[in-house]
Parts: structure tokens; sequence; C-alpha cells
């Protein structure tokens, strides 16, 4: 256990880190999970729009740290990908 107080600070702030970085995260995961539900449906103008709201939730985690941006950029790509692929098939 925190003994000094310098240590007991950084006890509360890494915490109060913890939980808004998972709800963060959770946002992501709930914005990408929205648009590959579009997709398998196979509703490309709801996975347009899905699409569109996801990607500044994506772009946010990233720029915050929460994500690698080469994680970001890559869903990003694949969930445009297959976007892409429903008009042609």
């Amino acid at each position: 256990m925190a003994n000094s107080p310098q240590a007991r600070k950084r006890a509360r702030q890494a915490e109060d880190h913890r939980q808004r970085n998972a709800s963060q995260r959770s946002t992501l995961r709930t914005a990408i999970k929205k648009v590959i539900k579009a997709i398998r449906v196979g509703d490309k103008a709801a996975a347009s729009e899905a699409y569109k709201a996801a990607v500044p939730v994506i772009d946010r985690a990233a720029g915050k740290g929460l994500v690698h941006a080469n994680k970001a950029a890559r869903h990003k790509s694949r969930l445009n990908a297959h976007i892409k692929a429903l008009a042609e098939g």
C-alpha cells in the first residue's frame, strides 16, 4: 500500500486514469462493432454512416495514446475496405 503522500496521490491518479481509459476503450470498441454489425447485415448505407461516426472516435483514441496510431489506421482501413466490398459484391 502507498505510504508516502506522493505515492498515495499517484495511486489515486492511476485509478482515475484507468477508469477514464476503460471508458474510452469501451466507446472505441462499441463504435467499431457498430460498423461491423452493419457490414455483416449487408447494409451499405448504415455501414457508411456507422463508419463516419466511428472515425473520429478512433482518431481521438489514437491521439490520446489509448491505441497506437498504426492500430487506428489499420481499423479504419479494414473497415473502409469491407464497406467498399459491399458496393462491389
